[in-house]
């Protein structure tokens, strides 16, 4: 409608079917602008024109006949201006609910920040007053611990001067008591001296008196003894049948005793053949009634032991314990089928296993067995020989057969550069008597590290050799492990001795070990696990460790090479000044 008022300047078309507004009429001259000298108040702008048009328009509006629409035009473009203004109140509205969401949204948002922030700093004050309360109680238990060990360093100071009070007050009694003791013992000493010096004259008159007394109860007993000896042995010389009585029960006597003496001898050999141990046999697995009284629980597991096998424990190169195996299944057969026994020489470096292996050779047999050494036979000279046929006497009585096993020793005082003597001779001699055939009653193994040093008599009697090598690097490793099972890593988890392992990686360092060991035998790598077993005890807290066990091993490797120094020479020094005998270290098997 404010066309109608003339507040558009623009002249806007007029609707279609309206009359065409005149033109305003140009203003009065003598109007209110004529002074152009007089100020203007704020009605000067007003333009009246308007409302004349307004209303010459709404006449004119109420004589045409399209007044009614335009009047619903125009009350139709008002509810719509009405109907845009509300859509842009509820825009509005809907935006200031908005914004009032969104400063909700926002506050909480500020809430939760500051509710998470609130947290944090109570989590960071707990945490750092917790902190606070471990560092006074560590303090309090560090304050508490130097106070326990100042007064534990304050009581042992005063026990120690109390015990050195209590010493030096036992040393001045003992001091004073000896001195008191001296002066008593020098006292008396002096009185009685003087005593005897003042009765030197009556003490000899006693002894005087006391001798003449002795001597006449002497002679006196002399005469009567014989006087009543004489009377009885004229009396019994007077009567003959007491002669021929006396006479008779001595000869019965003399004969009694030395029947009863050989009978003793007699008896004495029968029991030692079939009950005891010959003086020559150091160790035998056949049991003694000795031996039998004194350890009876071992004696009756000995006799439940099943046979075991001949390999158990014996850690060989393949193809060594291929060849050893075949020999103990044929020695087992060759008992239980009665036959003959195969002799056996073994030769190879010290500690390979030689007479381990005999040892097992004659478990697994299920035979007896007896070591004798070449060191117990040359001090016994002529009596050599028949000890060594009391050996092979008593080897007869059993019943099971003998593995026998001859290894050589340096010996100084047996064998010179080209002689032996008569007596050593002589036992060698009873010994190849009694091996001279093949038996079923015994086996022969010899065990040596220098085979060509054997007399050729006793290589006559060897069917079969076996070379008893150094053990490589997988069989060095194999002992190894063993040894080191045995003696340190049963010890460790039996829990009944004091020792304990370290944590590291035991196979790798077995193999480590294995490979920094060449050249060493059997017997020296299981004397390093014996050495890693007292390196343990010897520890504080009884712990081995890798660094432990390493040391040990450089230890054994120098020795080792120490040894084989020593070996080389040997060899080079004068090799004819002293030769090596072969003394017999026996072991016998009697087979059924």
């Amino acid at each position: 409608m404010s066309w109608l008022f003339g507040l558009n300047k623009g002249q806007p078309e007029a609707p279609p079917g309206l009359p065409v507004q005149p033109p305003p009429p140009p203003p009065p001259a003598g109007g209110s602008s004529g002074g152009g000298d007089k100020p203007k108040d704020k009605w000067s702008n007003f333009d009246p024109t308007g409302l004349e048009r307004a209303a010459q328009a709404a006449k004119e509006l109420d004589k045409s006949r399209h007044a009614k629409e335009a009047l619903d035009l125009a009350r139709m473009q008002e509810q719509t201006t009405q109907m845009e203004h509300q859509s842009k109140m509820k825009e509005y509205e809907a935006a200031v609910e908005q914004l009032k969401g969104d400063q909700m949204r926002i506050q909480a948002e500020e809430r939760r920040k500051t509710l998470n922030e609130e947290t944090k700093q109570h989590q960071a004050r707990a945490q750092y007053q917790d902190k606070l309360a471990r560092q006074r109680y560590e303090d309090q238990l560090r304050q508490q611990q130097a106070l326990n060990e100042e007064n534990l360093r304050k009581q042992e100071e005063s026990v120690q001067k109390q015990e050195a009070m209590r010493k030096a007050t036992i040393e001045h009694e003992m001091e004073l008591r000896h001195k008191n003791e001296l002066l008593r013992i020098e006292a008396e000493s002096k009185a009685r001296a003087k005593v005897e010096r003042e009765n030197a004259d009556i003490i000899r008159e006693q002894i005087r008196l006391k001798a003449a007394e002795h001597r006449q109860t002497v002679l006196e007993s002399i005469k009567t003894a014989g006087a009543v000896f004489g009377e009885g042995f004229r009396a019994f010389v007077s009567d003959w049948d007491k002669v021929t009585a006396t006479v008779a029960g001595l000869t019965l006597l003399a004969v009694g005793v030395y029947s009863a003496r050989n009978a003793t001898a007699v008896a004495g050999r029968y029991i030692e053949a079939r009950l005891g141990k010959p003086s020559l046999v150091r160790e035998t697995s056949r049991f003694t009634v000795g031996e039998a009284i004194k350890h009876p629980i071992k004696t009756t597991k000995r006799l439940k032991s099943k046979p075991q096998d001949a390999l158990e424990g014996v850690v060989l190169s393949p193809s060594l314990e291929e060849r050893v195996r075949d020999i103990a299944i044929a020695t087992r057969n060759t008992r239980q089928n009665h036959g003959l026994y195969r002799n056996i020489l073994m030769y190879g470096p010290p500690g390979t296993g030689k007479t381990l292996f005999a040892k097992k050779l004659a478990m697994h047999s299920g035979m007896d067995y007896a070591i004798m050494t070449g060191g117990d036979v040359a001090p016994m000279g002529r009596d050599g020989v028949t000890a060594m046929h009391k050996v092979f006497d008593w080897a007869n009585t059993s019943r099971r057969g003998y593995d026998t096993t001859l290894s050589e020793r340096e010996s100084d005082d047996e064998r010179t550069e080209d002689k032996i003597s008569e007596d050593l001779r002589a036992t060698l001699n009873a010994f190849l008597y009694r091996t001279g055939e093949q038996s079923n009653k015994f086996m022969l193994v010899l065990a040596s590290n220098q085979p060509e040093q054997f007399d050729w008599a006793i290589n006559d009697r060897i069917d079969e050799i076996v070379n008893f090598a150094l053990p490589g690097p997988e069989e060095r490793e194999r002992l190894v492990r063993l040894y080191f099972d045995k003696y340190v890593l049963e010890p460790a988890t039996g829990g009944r001795q004091r020792m304990k392992l370290a944590q590291f990686d035991y196979g790798k360092k077995c193999s480590e070990i294995a490979k920094r060991t060449e050249g060493m035998s059997g017997r020296e790598i299981s004397k390093l696990g014996v050495a890693w077993q007292a390196a343990a005890y010897s520890s504080e807290d009884g712990v081995l460790t890798e660094a432990m066990i390493d040391a040990r091993v450089d230890d054994a490797v120098k020795q080792h090479l120490q040894k084989m120094d020593w070996l080389h020479g040997e060899e080079e020094c004068s090799h004819n000044t002293w030769t090596r005998s072969p003394l017999l270290k026996i072991i016998f098997r009697l087979c059924l």
